[in-house]
């Protein structure tokens, strides 16, 4: 028997035991008058263990020539400490070592195994293993396993059915990037790995499989970010004979359950949101709405003042930042530049400051005066102490430039704060958008979503204006999940085709399998996908996905424990029948 309890189970109730302990040394402290302390840790905490000279000496002589992370099983008598760690569970005891077995040694690590590391991001994914024994990333994965868990509980007693779908798929061009697989059986032929599973769970539709979802691993090559991965989890669900209403109280009925179970939280019923709406007046399809600060439009209260910048804007669109006015010139600069950047593309900020003695200073006092600028305050709901800024331009563009500007202030002023959460639904997306340069329309989330009843007519009229039954589930300004209503009838998913450019033939050659299963019956179904790694990260706190995978990619995509990508021998590319341009070292 390797262990009796693991190193986070002990108490005062277990004093004078004698118990088996396994673990990896965490810290040697060696203390004058020939006593020396070993911290060792497993999954489930630390315990410390005494080493007497006085008591045994060999053992004592042993300890003293322990280093970090080497694998121990000791036995000893559990007995109280004198000096109590209160920051730890086990805190109040010691175990008084009587034998000692070093089962592993270990190199020094390349950095330190505790919360606080020492080593930067490169390092401890080279190293991922190691860092998996630090205390926040195990916490991180032990909620995955929570969620995953719950999710599925919540589910099955819903009469879900998980189904496994092939991780083996055709590729289809539309939407993001496929990573493509060679078929060493079929020279010259390529599986993808899927993006989801949305044909075949529309497929176990019309098997009859009404009630489906799956926890499964999805693929996209697309450039990566701190939400991103080249692999990814989705919690995928379809549902049958069933409306959107259906649809969003089943999942936000599982959301709850899971910050009820998961975090003790109690969130309230989520409220609806139109894409218009959320556009208008955040910028954005997945605002976070945990503070105000919407947008307020004032190009009419700009025009005339000789004020060129404005006169020739499209858009003059403000927001409010409640109890702001004390930012010194410093910190409005700063915003300047940040909006300034490449990534954000405004040209300029201007600012008001509403004064506590109610007077009204700003950027811009040469064009306009106090009763102008109040009328911007009056608009903008602002009181004294109160900052008011301003950027401009074309609509679309600016409204994005001031979402990033909001979400900016609402960081500094400390509005986003991770243990507060604000979920809601976006609903009534448009259903196609389009490629100016290519004259054609695209789907906006996939060439199988239903749109809106009374607007198929305008599939022949007006695309862009035609709304989608789809709808997104948002948290603290991330999109987690999101889903639709699907076409289940024959003849509109054709003119959907057709609205999207693709021939009988292409469409036939790429989904024409899901087109003949319609054929026999499909019935009404609507699904949703979450993505998981979104989730745990909003869960745990994190700003990446990186810390809540087990082995993550880096922002190139590459693994850099393993080595992947990698190049594979000319052997396996000639078996495939690919050529491919090695170079030499």
């Amino acid at each position: 028997m390797y262990r009796s309890h693991t190193c986070g189970e002990l108490t005062l109730a277990n004093v004078n035991e004698v118990v088996t302990l396994s673990g990896w040394v965490q810290k040697v402290r060696k203390l004058g008058g020939g006593m020396t302390f070993v911290d060792l840790r497993d999954r489930y905490g630390i315990t410390q263990l005494a080493f007497s000279k006085d008591i045994n000496a060999d053992l004592y002589e042993q300890s003293n020539k322990l280093g970090r992370e080497y694998v121990l099983q000791v036995t000893g008598k559990v007995q109280e400490r004198s000096s109590k760690n209160m920051n730890i569970s086990t805190g109040e005891i010691e175990i008084i070592v009587d034998k000692l077995v070093i089962l592993n040694s270990s190199d020094v690590p390349p950095f330190t195994i505790e919360d606080e590391t020492d080593g930067g991001d490169d390092l401890r994914m080279k190293y991922r293993y190691l860092d998996l024994r630090r205390t926040p990333v195990r916490r991180n994965l032990e909620l995955r396993h929570k969620i995953a868990f719950e999710t599925r509980r919540y589910l099955d007693d819903r009469q879900f059915l998980e189904v496994e779908t092939p991780v083996l798929v055709a590729s289809t061009p539309e939407g993001a990037r496929d990573f493509v697989v060679p078929s060493r059986m079929n020279p010259g032929e390529f599986y993808a790995l899927p993006q989801s599973p949305q044909l075949f769970k529309q497929l176990l539709m019309v098997s009859g499989f009404d009630r489906y979802f799956q926890i499964v691993k999805c693929f996209r090559d697309e450039d990566l970010r701190a939400d991103r991965q080249p692999e990814f989890t989705q919690i995928d669900c379809e549902m049958s004979f069933v409306n959107q209403e259906d649809v969003l109280d089943m999942f936000e009925g599982l959301t709850k359950h899971l910050f009820k179970v998961v975090k003790g939280i109690d969130i309230p019923d989520f409220p609806r949101m139109t894409y218009a709406h959320a556009m208008k007046y955040y910028g954005s399809d997945k605002p976070d709405t945990r503070f105000g600060m919407e947008f307020v439009e004032i190009k009419d209260l700009t025009t005339g003042k000789d004020f060129v910048v404005f006169d020739s804007a499209e858009y003059v669109g403000a927001i409010c930042a409640k109890g702001a006015a004390s930012y010194t010139r410093k910190q409005l600069d700063a915003l300047t530049n940040f909006v300034k950047r490449p990534q954000i593309g405004a040209k300029g900020l201007v600012y008001v400051r509403y004064e506590e003695d109610g007077t009204l200073k700003s950027s811009v006092d040469k064009f306009y005066d106090q009763e102008d600028l109040k009328k911007w305050a009056d608009r903008c709901q602002a009181e004294p102490g109160d900052l008011i800024l301003v950027l401009c331009g074309e609509t679309e563009k600016t409204q994005i430039q001031l979402c990033e500007l909001r979400l900016e202030v609402g960081g500094q002023l400390g509005l986003r704060d991770k243990n507060v959460f604000s979920c809601l639904w976006i609903v009534d997306f448009p259903l196609l958008e389009k490629d100016e340069e290519l004259g054609r329309y695209f789907a906006k989330h996939h060439p199988f979503t239903s749109p809106k009843e009374e607007d198929i007519s305008l599939l022949d009229t007006d695309p862009g204006a035609v709304r989608a039954n789809a709808y997104d589930m948002v948290i603290n300004g991330v999109e987690v999940g999101g889903g639709s209503l699907r076409i289940y009838n024959s003849q509109l998913q054709n003119k959907m085709f057709k609205t999207l450019g693709f021939t009988e033939e292409r469409a036939q050659e790429q989904f024409g399998f899901l087109m003949n299963a319609f054929k026999y019956g499909a019935p009404p179904h609507a699904g949703l996908a979450f993505g998981l790694d979104r989730l745990v990260s909003l869960f745990a706190g994190l700003d990446s996905i990186r810390d809540c995978i087990a082995f993550p990619k880096n922002n190139s995509g590459r693994d850099v424990m393993v080595d992947a990508p990698s190049v594979i021998d000319k052997e396996q590319l000639d078996e495939l029948h690919l050529i491919v341009d090695i170079k030499e070292d």
